[in-house]
């Protein structure tokens, strides 16, 4: 591949997670030089950047609180330094607590939001701002916004959140040629999933799609790929990627 410096560049938010580990991997294989960012998990984040360098891609971890604007501003500021600027940010980076909403702190609730909405927030500011021409953001929602389960309800809030703000986005970038674009998935075999659950809720899950298995990471990091690659056309869309089950 080419050298870093003529590759696109992504920032893959929650990179060392299931998910964005996944988006990363295929990210990279599609030629862009990666930044991983992580929030705790530096040790998962710098194994994600070992599988993209040991295959000859080019990847580097860094870590901030993607609700704080000034760790969000010094991150893109390195990736900048590395990397020359940014043409693609891919936002995973979120947190699930499942709970009853009349059983839900208030604590549960403001930390998901920081993180869901806000960070969303931050990270999109930075990018209206200054993606390269051509860029493309790629926000995550989620599936449950729509099939509105119970116990999701202080998550699928937040993703609502994120949807709309994507939406909006897209349509105040007028004249950038940036697309904003959200993706949604479906139950998909991630630890954020599974986490919790008995086997019983997961072959129930599994059996909601027509296609009767659960979604797997690779699955989301396919349609990942098309939106920052070939997909110039698909501009503020919520594409739902659940084996369609709604």
């Amino acid at each position: 591949m080419s050298n870093a410096h003529e590759a696109r560049v992504a920032v893959v938010t929650g990179g060392s997670g299931g998910i964005g580990r996944e988006i990363v991997e295929r990210l990279a294989t599609d030629g862009f030089s990666v930044a991983v960012h992580y929030s705790g998990s530096a040790d998962r984040a710098e194994q994600v950047v070992r599988s993209v360098t040991d295959a000859n891609g080019s990847a580097f971890a860094v870590q901030a609180d993607v609700a704080d604007e000034d760790a969000v501003s010094a991150m893109f500021d390195e990736v900048t330094s590395r990397y020359g600027g940014v043409d693609v940010i891919v936002n995973t980076a979120g947190i699930m607590m499942l709970a009853p909403l009349a059983e839900t702190s208030l604590e549960t609730f403001d930390r998901t939001m920081r993180t869901n909405v806000r960070g969303t927030f931050v990270v999109s500011q930075w990018a209206a701002k200054n993606l390269r021409d051509g860029g493309a953001l790629i926000n995550f929602s989620s599936s449950v916004v729509k099939l509105a389960l119970p116990t999701y309800s202080t998550y699928a809030a937040s993703k609502g959140a994120v949807d709309a703000l994507t939406l909006i986005l897209a349509k105040e970038l007028r004249g950038r040629n940036v697309t904003v674009n959200t993706v949604a998935p479906g139950p998909t075999a991630t630890p954020l999933f599974l986490d919790g659950k008995s086997d019983e809720q997961v072959k129930q899950m599994a059996g909601m799609a027509p296609l009767e298995r659960l979604g797997e990471p690779a699955d989301v990091a396919e349609v990942v790929a098309f939106l920052a690659g070939p997909a110039r056309w698909m501009n503020g869309q919520t594409i739902y990627v659940n084996g369609g089950v709604i």
